[in-house]
């Protein structure tokens, strides 16, 4: 895999019309500076306003990831981004007269050979690699999707789609080396659909710069000709130029490759996978992806990617099993002893969940009066160590976190199930249940040997330090 960033060595255009809208655009890739990422430029609206491809834009999935940014947008990004995140370009200035890429022949292809045409140059800054290191899944029961993200010094990616239909039927394709593969075996793949949505679609007005010759049309049910002339005429193509093919694709085109709609989905996912601001290593198994899918597991990948970069800010040393060790704690955390009631994080998820360790000691100094002869851990006490825990997971995704600090604004349904005692081992779970701005509310449970102790809902607030 490729160590440095990398951009482009000159400018180059093309021209076409978008997908979805219709418009006429150029668009236009431009070289740019280490750590600048992927930048769409609406060079057609006042001050040429700026969209980073960031998962944190994106606005819509429907037929397409739309990115947008005070209220300008950019349709249909996948194409661009994945031809882009194929080649292995880590810095581009994508400009565009329109507010959709050109559609081109539906695939990435003519996006990659422009790029490949205007040339590469390696830059300074070394790539900022997302390593994955745990197994990261995203399961839509409801749709029958699957993606996952498995521990590789590498990437691959692999994906099956199976929508029930003959023509289609099940297929499943394979990316294994982005250098020696993408532009030959992925790019050329076409953007594809079924007969019954591109009618719904074209009913809708929302595919005006659809045709024949931009997608593959699944044939899923029969039409007459009068209705195949009116469809016909809402796409804009005479209705003699469409028949019926035998081979179960719209006017009998022949695929790329025998397996060309899986290929089109891992160029699809690719794409939205370069959303993320940052190449992977790892190994990605999908099974039926689309936009909205894709977009969601890119977001889980986004707060694995925020939390290993708190978790490299504060643990310099890694250790097997812990994500925040005691010195880690010190440098997130203002308690000190004898408050300080956290030794260390063994679980997190940013915005998710987080899972604290407390060993309890007869060397603690509460138990000296609480009570003499039979000690106990102060129920107040755990409350508090759970209110520690959640801290942190509130913390953690503050960027001034040394400026900040977590005040708790309410307690709720506490109760107190078995004693804590020395020598016991106090497994904290905090799972958030609410985030607004800077007032979050989350569940917190305390176990000893597996066994309930004490259960709290818990609301806080971050602040700044000299409020």
């Amino acid at each position: 895999m490729l160590i440095h960033q990398r951009t482009l060595q000159k400018e180059v255009s093309l021209s076409g019309t978008g997908l979805h809208t219709g418009k006429e655009c150029m668009i236009t890739f431009k070289p740019a500076p280490v750590n600048y990422g992927y930048r769409f430029v609406r060079t057609d609206i006042e001050n040429s306003p700026e969209i980073p491809a960031l998962i944190e834009n994106v606005i819509d999935v429907l037929r397409g990831t739309t990115i947008g940014l005070n209220e300008v947008k950019v349709h249909t990004t996948e194409h661009v981004l994945g031809a882009l995140y194929g080649l292995q370009i880590d810095n581009c200035r994508i400009e565009l007269s329109g507010p959709e890429p050109p559609v081109m022949d539906g695939s990435s292809h003519p996006f990659a050979e422009a790029l490949l045409e205007a040339g590469f140059k390696e830059q300074e800054e070394p790539k900022n690699y997302l390593v994955i290191d745990e197994t990261i899944e995203y399961h839509d029961a409801e749709n029958s999707v699957d993606i996952v993200a498995l521990p590789l010094d590498d990437f691959r990616m692999t994906v099956m789609v199976d929508y029930k239909n003959p023509a289609l039927g099940s297929q499943h394709s394979g990316l294994f080396n982005l250098e020696t593969e993408f532009v030959k075996d992925f790019s050329p793949c076409r953007t594809f659909c079924f007969l019954s949505e591109v009618e719904a679609l074209a009913n809708q007005g929302i595919i005006k710069g659809g045709d024949i010759d931009n997608a593959i049309v699944i044939i899923d049910k029969t039409m007459e000709k009068g209705e195949l002339d009116s469809l016909g005429k809402k796409l804009g193509i005479e209705s003699d130029h469409l028949v019926l093919g035998e081979n179960g694709i719209l006017n009998n085109r022949e695929l790329r490759f025998k397996n060309e709609p899986a290929r089109h989905k891992l160029l699809d996912l690719l794409g939205d996978i370069a959303l993320l601001g940052m190449p992977i290593r790892a190994q990605v198994l999908a099974a039926r992806p689309g936009h909205a899918s894709n977009v969601e597991f890119v977001k889980q990948l986004k707060k694995y990617a925020d939390r290993n970069k708190l978790a490299r800010q504060y643990q310099h040393d890694k250790k097997a099993g812990v994500i925040f060790d005691i010195n880690a704690i010190l440098n997130i955390l203002p308690h000190r002893y004898p408050f300080l009631l956290i030794d260390k994080i063994v679980e997190f998820k940013l915005d998710e969940k987080i899972v604290s360790i407390k060993n309890v000691t007869m060397n603690e100094p509460f138990f000296q009066g609480h009570f003499p002869g039979n000690p106990i851990m102060p129920g107040v006490l755990i409350l508090e160590a759970m209110a520690q825990t959640g801290g942190i997971m509130m913390l953690n995704g503050n960027d001034k976190i040394k400026e900040s600090v977590v005040y708790f604004m309410g307690i709720d349904k506490a109760r107190f199930r078995k004693p804590v005692l020395p020598g016991d081992t106090l497994v904290i779970e905090a799972t958030m249940t609410n985030m607004r701005r800077s007032v979050c509310q989350f569940d917190a449970k305390a176990y000893v040997r597996g066994e309930l102790v004490c259960e709290a809902s818990l609301m806080a607030t971050v602040v700044s330090k000299n409020k």
